[in-house]
This record gives structure tokens, C-alpha cells and sequence, in this order.
């Protein structure tokens, strides 16, 4: 397991190369400098089978993880952070990988449009997974928990594969269980614009940010624009940054969902426009202007609009960018180390926990210059460097391994 994790941590791009790097002789005595429970290092291959042969049992490195988030949570380490006295969580999905063969029962399909001259139909296999993770304003992403869609929780009777909606109720399931008194703050996208999610927030007790698209929720959405221009105390305006802002509001609006409308919420709505200059390609001074909804499950004010909107709402990018990252900066989320379901599952909890681990380095007080001067794919370089060399003073390095640790965030 320390292999499998050393191995996303120091962003190695596949099983070969971890192979080859971490058996090196001197970065091999460095690692058991490091970790004196380290007997050898295994070979890439050994880790797959491990993976592959722990069936369910692999979910247990998740637990690891949690572990170490509830662990961080108690000793108030994000405490600075909290919107409303809230844990700010977005939940988002993501695609994993894609293949031309069905390697897994658990694969989900999509039928792709026939090319000229053909007439048997051909299929695309893809693993997608619905992510929760931590986005606080200062822009670090603390991932949290994972949840991958698999055909076999699909509706078999009705010939409908697993999807984000049934995956969403599994995810937010499991988080309530995980942290069942944590205050939690959702910040999810336009998909989520629906009654089932916003019920399930309600029935936890947790509060939302939900993006409001124009094309959803027609009847919240004609209830907005009837009430808005006589709602003359629901207006506020500010300059955030090099941004002018202006916020309107409807609180109360009755949505109904459901059959026959049968149930219904209380949602509250804002708007916000803002305009901003830049220079365009002539180098001239231009005016952009931009506009967003949500979905506010508190009644908004002027004395929270902002901390609802500009500081949690639009920080729900941070879980899009920590996709990216772990896709095309690094981690190579989509490169699919295996192609077992269970051992993808492990090799994505690691990297999810390896994630996880450089970013709290990222965001520690006493690393913050060093990343700041090589970037984080200069500074994991610079690690590398370090454990494949005979640098280190082998007595210190043992003795401050054996020192109490502590850890500020920015």
C-alpha cells in the first residue's frame, strides 16, 4: 500500500515506471530511512494482484483516507474556512477512463452513431465516478469521498443503467454515515437542480448552493422574474476584486416536484451580474460582463450574499480543477493503471489519498515558499530528485522521523 501511494504521491505515469524508480538502491535505503516498517519494495505487478484479490475489502484504503480527513477535521484545521459555520462539500462527476472492450460487468455502455458503410451497431465501455470533495476559498480541494457508477446498480427490470442521480443518493448516504454531525454546506452543479437532491439535503439538515440553469425549473424560474422587479430590498451591489456586482434575490419561492406535484420545498433564488475590463488581443480596454443563479436553501440577505455566493457557490470550480489535475497534471487519473474493477478502484483510492496528501503539503506554512518559487510539479520533481540521491544525513533524517508532527495550513 505504501508503494501503491508513494507511487501518486511522487506522480509516476504507470506500473513500469514506478517499478523502475522506486527500486533504485539508494532511493530504495532512503525510503526505509523514511519508513523503518518498509522491508522491501515490491514490484508493480505485486501491488495489482493485492488490488485485484482484496475484492471489497479494497474500500478499506478509502476508509484510510476518511480517517485522516475526520482527523484533521476535529483538530479544527479548516476551521478559518467554513462558510456559515459550514464544511463546504461539491459533489461532481467525472469520467475515469473508456474502452472498446467490456473488461467488467460493472462497466457502463453508450452506443456510439454508425459511420458510413457500417451496420453492426458498436459500443463504448466507460467507469465514470461521482466525487465529493472539500472546496474552501482559498482555493484548497480536500478530496473526500468516491463513488463509482456501476451497471450492476442499475434498474435491470427496466433496462436502465446505473446513473449520477442514483450514485448522488448512494454518496450523500455514505457522507451522512461518515460525518453524521458534521455542518454541511452542498455545492453541486445545474444537474442537481432537482427535487430528489434537494430533498435529501433538507432530510441530513444540510444547506445548499445549487447552480440554476435558464432551461430548469420553469415554474421557479417564472416566479423569479414575476417577483424580482418588485422586490426593490433584495438588491445589493459591491466591488469584489477587480469585479462590480450586483445581486438580486427571491426568498421563498414554492417548489413542487414529484408526482403530481405531491411534494415541495421552500428554495430561494439570487442572480448576479457583474462587469469587469480587460485588455483584448489589440491591446484595448474591453468591459466583459457575466451572469449566474443558484439556488439557495437559506433565505439570502445582505449580509450574507456574498459569503453564499462569491465565497462557496463559485468555488464549487475547485472540484472541476482537481479533475483536471489528476487527469492531465500529474496523476494521470485516465491513463487506468488496471483492468480489474476492484484493483481500479484501489489504484484510484490511492490516488485520491495521494492527492490529498500533496495538497495539504501545498497548502503547509512551511512549504508555501518552496512551492510558490518551483510550482507542484517542480517541487514532487524535486522530491524525486532528493530520495534518488545520497543528500540526506541518515541519523537526522531518522531522528526527525521520530519528532512529533505538526501541520498550519495557510
Amino acid at each position: 500500500m505504501l508503494f501503491g501511494l508513494l507511487c501518486f504521491v511522487l506522480q509516476l505515469s504507470s506500473r513500469r515506471e514506478a517499478t523502475r524508480e522506486l527500486s533504485w538502491p539508494q532511493f530504495e535505503q532512503n525510503l526505509r530511512t523514511l519508513f523503518p516498517e518498509l522491508g522491501t519494495i515490491p514490484h508493480a505487478d505485486t501491488l495489482y494482484r493485492l488490488l485485484r484479490d482484496l475484492g471489497e475489502d479494497v474500500t478499506q484504503i478509502e476508509q484510510a483516507h476518511v480517517a485522516l480527513v475526520t482527523q484533521l477535521i476535529r483538530k479544527k484545521k479548516f476551521r478559518r474556512y467554513l462558510i456559515n459555520h459550514c464544511y463546504p462539500v461539491a459533489i461532481d462527476g467525472s469520467r475515469k477512463l473508456s474502452s472498446a472492450e467490456l473488461w467488467s460487468e460493472a462497466l457502463l455502455e453508450q452506443r456510439l452513431p454508425l459511420a458510413q458503410g457500417e451496420t453492426e451497431p458498436r459500443y463504448q465501455y466507460y467507469a465514470d465516478v461521482l466525487e465529493a470533495s472539500l472546496c474552501f476559498a482559498n482555493g484548497m480541494v480536500i478530496p473526500l469521498l468516491s463513488e463509482f457508477l456501476d451497471d450492476r446498480e442499475g434498474d435491470g427490470e427496466r433496462d436502465k443503467q446505473d446513473c449520477e442521480l442514483r450514485a448522488f443518493q448512494r454518496l450523500t448516504q455514505r457522507i451522512k454515515a461518515t460525518f453524521p454531525r458534521l455542518p454541511i454546506l452542498l455545492l453541486l452543479d445545474g444537474l442537481s437542480a432537482n427535487g430528489p437532491a434537494m430533498q435529501r439535503a433538507h432530510e441530513y439538515h444540510w444547506q445548499f448552493m445549487i447552480v440554476l440553469k435558464d432551461d430548469v425549473l420553469s415554474s421557479v424560474w417564472s416566479e423569479y422574474r414575476a417577483l424580482a422587479p418588485h422586490s426593490r430590498n433584495n438588491l445589493h451591489g459591491q466591488h469584489w476584486g477587480e469585479r462590480t456586482q450586483h445581486f438580486c434575490w427571491v426568498n421563498d419561492i414554492r417548489y413542487e416536484f414529484g408526482a403530481n406535484g405531491r411534494q415541495h420545498l421552500s428554495v430561494h433564488v439570487v442572480t448576479c451580474t457583474e462587469q469587469w475590463q480587460t485588455l483584448d488581443a489589440h491591446g484595448e480596454i474591453v468591459t466583459q460582463q457575466s451572469r449566474h443563479a443558484w439556488l439557495s436553501s437559506r433565505p439570502l440577505r445582505p449580509e450574507n450574499v456574498h459569503e453564499r455566493c462569491n465565497l462557496a457557490a463559485r468555488y464549487r470550480w475547485g472540484i472541476e480543477a482537481g479533475f483536471l489535475v489528476e487527469k492531465h497534471h500529474g496523476y494521470h487519473d485516465e491513463h487506468g493503471f488496471a483492468r480489474h474493477w476492484d484493483a481500479l478502484r484501489g489504484d484510484h483510492y490511492l490516488m485520491r489519498l495521494a492527492h490529498l496528501l500533496n495538497t495539504l503539503a501545498r497548502f503547509a506554512a512551511a512549504l508555501a515558499p518552496t512551492f510558490r518559487e518551483l510550482g507542484v510539479r517542480g517541487f514532487i520533481h524535486l522530491v524525486r530528485q532528493s530520495l534518488s540521491g545520497p543528500w540526506f544525513d541518515l541519523q537526522e533524517l531518522a531522528w526527525r522521523v521520530m519528532q512529533p508532527l505538526v501541520l498550519r495550513l495557510l
